[in-house]
C-alpha cells in the first residue's frame, strides 16, 4: 500500500492517462473532407488544424498544376505534433513542426493521385500519433 499522498496522486494520474490513451487508440477517425477554394490570385488555400490525434480536415482535395497553400497549426497544449508528406513524384514534399501560430506550406502538385500525410511523433511506449488517428489524404484531381 502506498502511504505517500504524492505517490498516490502520481499513480492515479498515470492510470487515468493510460486509460484515456487506450480509449483513444480504439477510435475510428471520421472523415472531415474539404475541397480547396481557388483564390483570386490563383492559389488554392486550406486551413489545417492538428491536435489530440487528429487533423481537421483529414481529406483535402486540390487541383493538379495549381499552386496550393496549406496554413497549418496545432491546437493549444503541450503535445508536440508535425505534418509530413513525402511524394516527390508529385512535387509534394514537406515536414513541418506544428505550433499554435499558423505556418504556410506552399507547393504545386504535378501529378493526380492520393497522397498520405501524417504526424510522425510517438511518445514512449504508446502508439504513434499516426496510429492514434493523426493522418489524412491529400487528393490531387484534374
Amino acid at each position: 500500500m502506498i502511504r505517500n499522498p504524492f505517490l498516490k496522486l502520481v499513480g492515479v494520474a498515470a492510470i487515468v492517462a493510460l486509460a484515456g490513451a487506450a480509449f483513444m487508440c480504439g477510435q475510428d477517425v471520421p472523415e472531415k473532407r474539404t475541397v480547396a477554394a481557388i483564390g483570386a490570385d490563383g492559389v488554392q488555400r486550406v486551413d489545417v488544424l492538428g491536435g489530440s490525434y487528429f487533423f481537421d480536415p483529414n481529406v483535402i482535395v486540390v487541383k493538379v498544376n495549381v499552386p496550393v497553400e496549406l496554413r497549418v497549426r496545432k491546437e493549444p497544449g503541450a503535445t508536440a505534433h508535425n505534418i509530413v508528406l513525402n511524394a516527390p513524384e508529385a512535387g509534394i514534399v514537406f515536414s513541418i513542426s506544428l505550433s499554435t501560430t499558423p505556418t504556410s506550406i506552399n507547393f504545386t502538385p504535378t501529378k493526380t493521385g492520393k497522397y498520405s500525410f501524417e504526424c510522425t511523433h510517438k511518445f514512449l511506449f504508446f502508439k504513434s500519433h499516426k496510429d492514434q488517428g493523426m493522418h489524412g489524404i491529400l487528393e490531387v484531381v484534374d
